[in-house]
């Protein structure tokens, strides 16, 4: 290895993880089993802390309804005694166009132990977007919400998925209790371990599913020792935890930071559609401890005006751990001062990870997404594949022991991502003398002016600190005489009560004291609302490709 591999091959988390109770699989309900169960510190996973504390709080919905351990707990074996009655066996696929809700977690629970790949489809797609998955995937049962009618309707009409249900009325469907209706609550005999298969973004193409072989072992094994990210986050199991959801869980991380706490018998409190008041609200009214964020959460939060930020109690926090995209050095900072130390960041992908920094390390090292997880390794390569030393930015390749992937049904794809062993996102970033590693931007991303590589994260970082910037995104348009030049697109915060004229020359003033004069955008444009998802994730081909059409562009 060069000194720019970074390697770790122990895991402290192993000996804290012996501690789960794998007993016996006896089929029984947890309604039935007595509550008196003095101390269950020491038992992991969800289905065998719902025996033991049947009564202990699980979800708490978008609408505040609470769904007892208990109650989850029968809902989770019923779908499964009814997924087999209608003829699923292990390895098949169920899919779901669902929001955030119970049925969305049990859902997913029920094929995790019934040895199930499960998908759950954003559902902003189109119909024919979400046809695409459930064709590629090979769904053998689909469960939508009322909530988008119109494009499950359109997607159910242009498949053939054999079993088609639905939480309301949609066409073409049988209702949701139906699949339940009359199942015992019982454990199921014959339980495997199942397995999300989320679909890339898909920003270059189709989206591909990422599929992971099924471990073969049982749920309550695999589910007990689910926690080795939590644990090396600082997230202990049970305690007083609450977890918060705050973004849709069609998600990769999001529902697997919901699952797992679950399984660490942590409580779950789910938002729908994310505000930064109604998730201080939540904090505050469950005393939150734990929660997975993206950086445009933290920078809508801050504008909040300081007498909203002031009703609501946060002391309660212990794990904010935020990821999916870098964080400007001036967002975080504020938040580390408001919220504390809580703040922790990890890097990673749906397709395995990673690094991670804790604020004591992120404020010797300001920027830094952190140092290689135990038993993983990451490194920093040239365009020819080769290492390259510390300080100098190259294309970020990561491997962890057991997280083998392919893309569902496309060798070339995959192949393309490997290098050996290791695979990449198409991140771009670098080491520093310590070890530790700072993200650029994606590759995809860069921009190319008269031969200098230009980052658009780091000049977003920096108009997001003006106050008259609500939302940026920074991004290459075609230059005849230099490739590229740099395109600002800027949604406008309520403070900016001004001419747009006025806006552009004050926020470009913020800038030019900011970044080096090689990075000032060209040209910079105001839009009413930023093309995000709900999770934070910017579609900025959709405000890019305009001015490419029938221009070569790189992908």
């Amino acid at each position: 290895m060069s000194e720019n591999t970074a390697k770790n091959s122990s895991n402290p988390a192993d000996s804290a993880l012996d501690t789960a109770n794998s007993d016996s699989d006896t089929a029984v309900s947890a309604s039935d089993i007595s509550a008196s169960v003095p101390d269950i510190s020491e038992i992991l996973g969800f289905w065998k802390i719902a025996e033991a504390d049947p009564n202990r709080l699980a979800v708490v919905d978008p609408d505040y309804h609470e769904t007892t351990a208990g109650e989850l707990y029968d809902l989770t074996n019923q779908i499964v005694h009814g997924l087999r009655a209608l003829g699923l066996k292990t390895g098949d696929q169920v899919t779901t166009v669902l929001p955030n809700s119970v049925e969305q977690m049990a859902i997913c629970l029920a094929a995790y132990q019934a040895g199930l790949y499960v998908t759950t489809v954003n559902w902003h797609l189109a119909g024919p977007e979400i046809a695409y998955i459930l064709t590629d995937s090979e769904t053998k049962a689909l469960v939508v919400s009322d909530r988008f009618t119109q494009e499950a309707e359109r997607a159910i009409a242009e498949t053939d998925v054999p079993h088609r249900f639905s939480v309301g009325e949609v066409s073409g469907c049988r209702a949701f209790q139906e699949l339940t209706a009359n199942q015992p609550t019982s454990r199921p005999d014959d339980l495997s371990t199942g397995s999300f298969m989320f679909y890339t973004s898909g920003t270059t193409g189709r989206p591909k599913g990422v599929r992971r072989d099924l471990p073969g072992t049982h749920p309550d094994e695999t589910a007990a020792a689910s926690g080795g990210l939590f644990l090396l986050l600082g997230i202990e199991p049970h305690k007083d935890n609450v977890h918060i959801t705050q973004a849709p869980l069609y998600h990769t991380a999001v529902n697997v930071w919901a699952t797992t706490s679950l399984h660490m018998g942590h409580s779950a409190v789910l938002m729908d559609r994310w505000t930064p008041e109604g998730a201080l609200e939540r904090i505050d009214r469950y005393k939150v401890t734990q929660s997975h964020m993206v950086p445009t959460m933290f920078h809508l939060l801050l504008q909040l005006p300081e007498e909203v930020k002031a009703k609501y109690d946060v002391s309660s926090l212990r794990r904010m751990v935020h990821a999916a995209a870098p964080c400007p050095k001036e967002t975080k900072l504020k938040m580390l001062d408001w919220w504390g130390d809580s703040i922790w960041e990890y890097y990673a992908a749906t397709e395995g990870g990673g690094t991670y920094v804790s604020p004591q390390e992120w404020r010797k090292h300001p920027g830094t997404v952190g140092t290689p997880w135990p038993g993983s390794e990451v490194i920093v390569v040239d365009e020819d594949g080769n290492e390259l030393p510390t300080g100098q930015s190259g294309t970020i390749y990561m491997k962890m022991p057991g997280m083998n992937f392919s893309y569902y049904k496309d060798k070339e794809k995959t192949s393309k991502a490997r290098l050996g062993d290791f695979f990449t996102v198409g991140d771009v970033g670098y080491f520093n003398e310590d070890g530790y590693l700072f993200l650029n931007d994606r590759s995809t991303d860069m921009i190319i002016v008269g031969g200098v590589n230009i980052y658009p994260a780091e000049i977003e970082g920096a108009l997001l600190q003006c106050p008259l910037v609500g939302d940026a995104a920074v991004f290459g348009i075609p230059n005849e005489d230099m490739g590229e030049e740099i395109k600002a697109v800027i949604e406008l915060s309520e403070a900016a009560d001004m001419p747009q004229a006025e806006a552009r020359e004050q926020i470009m003033a913020h800038l030019r004291d900011r970044v080096a004069k090689q990075k000032w955008p060209h040209s910079l444009d105001f839009t009413e609302e930023m093309p995000r998802d709900p999770n934070g994730k910017l579609y900025k081909r959709r405000l890019r490709d305009p001015y490419w059409e029938g221009k070569k562009q790189k992908i």
